[in-house]
């Protein structure tokens, strides 16, 4: 099961409370307070980890609570520290603190193994041999712990993918996916058959790769939220590039350049994430650098509709790849084209190749 949005309420431990406490010795005359420290309660962390791929697992686990820290003990003995309790997200995951009305980012966990502190664990209390003075050698006085800071957090996933597959139901997005890559999306022949994303390493050769992101096709009116609305299409917001799939055959009874328009006219219409929106610092999804892969050309009956999306495209510099993603034809050239693309995007910005590891 995909899910990419939860809510959580994640509880620090509280400090452990002072000691009261005196040294009573045969032999040892004014002994003196001897009450020690309660220990901190423990802080709650997030942390990506690459092991996981979907926030499922706090779908129904909501609530976690770190130990609280040890009381103090006589002996001038410190209470034992609560151990921290660290979260693991996928890598991608964005944290907001929910305050109110309002949500509060608080980091963006792009990176494996990155982390942050989400709820700090409270301080212990002092026991009373803190408290001895000159002139007050046998206090009575003694602290309670801190309580540890209590937080309610939205965790929202963005997949990290290098290209995104972009385009209409029903168009063979899930198949040319399917034919790329290893991954394996449930492939129909009606509308809406992917619901959730998904992920896909594309392996060109032993030194070059990408990961490729099919998201639910898109229809008029998603921005009004018609269809499945734009909500997946934050999980293109990382992308590099786009893959525009168009169903180029005469099987749906649609125009190819109409189809092209709609989707661009949706993703134009689509200004950030529900909760992120403006804030990512990623080009927009519709001034994005993308491809057209005209796909179905095994069962394309009519070659005229083909040239005409090729001469619409050819007047804004968009390439178009014929494919078929049920025999295969085309797609070595798609894959060729898409590296290419990623390979200058990433010189221009000084950054190494997707995929080479450097």
């Amino acid at each position: 099961m995909f899910v990419d949005q939860v809510d959580i309420q994640v509880k620090a431990g509280d400090g452990g409370r002072g000691c009261v406490s005196f040294r009573r010795e045969k032999f040892v005359p004014r002994g003196g307070p001897d009450g020690g420290d309660g220990g901190r309660g423990g802080s709650v962390h997030l942390r990506a980890s690459v092991h996981c791929n979907t926030l499922v697992d706090y779908r129904f686990h909501r609530q976690f609570r770190a130990p609280r820290g040890a009381h103090g003990e006589g002996s001038s003995r410190t209470g034992r520290a609560g151990a921290d309790l660290t979260l693991d997200v996928p890598p991608g995951t964005i944290v907001y603190r929910l305050e109110e009305d309002r949500l509060v980012r608080i980091a963006d966990l792009a990176e494996p193994d990155s982390s942050v502190l989400v709820a700090r664990g409270g301080r212990g209390g002092r026991g009373n041999e803190r408290f001895r003075t000159s002139t007050n050698r046998a206090p009575r006085r003694a602290e309670p712990g801190a309580a540890g800071q209590e937080r309610r957090l939205r965790l929202a996933l963005k997949l990290l993918a290098d290209v995104g597959l972009v385009g209409l139901p029903n168009v063979g997005k899930s198949t040319l996916i399917s034919r790329l890559s290893a991954a394996r999306p449930k492939i129909a022949d009606y509308p809406f058959t992917t619901l959730t994303p998904h992920l896909g390493v594309v392996r060109l050769d032993d030194e070059r790769s990408f990961v490729l992101a099919d998201v639910p096709g898109l229809i008029e009116g998603a921005r009004e939220g018609h269809g499945l609305g734009l909500r997946f299409l934050s999980h293109l917001e990382r992308t590099k590039m786009l893959v525009h799939v168009i169903d180029v055959s005469s099987a749906t009874g649609r125009d190819p350049v109409a189809d092209f328009q709609v989707v661009c006219r949706e993703l134009a219409s689509y200004a950030g994430g529900e909760f992120d929106a403006g804030t990512t610092g990623n080009v927009p999804l519709g001034a994005k650098p993308q491809i057209v892969a005209a796909n179905k050309i095994d069962a394309l009956d009519d070659a005229d509709r083909l040239a005409a999306l090729q001469r619409r495209l050819a007047g804004r510099s968009i390439a178009v790849y014929p494919v078929s993603a049920a025999t295969g034809d085309g797609l070595g050239a798609l894959r060729e084209a898409v590296w290419q693309h990623l390979s200058a995007g990433a010189t221009a910005d000084g950054a190494p190749a997707p995929g080479t590891g450097t």
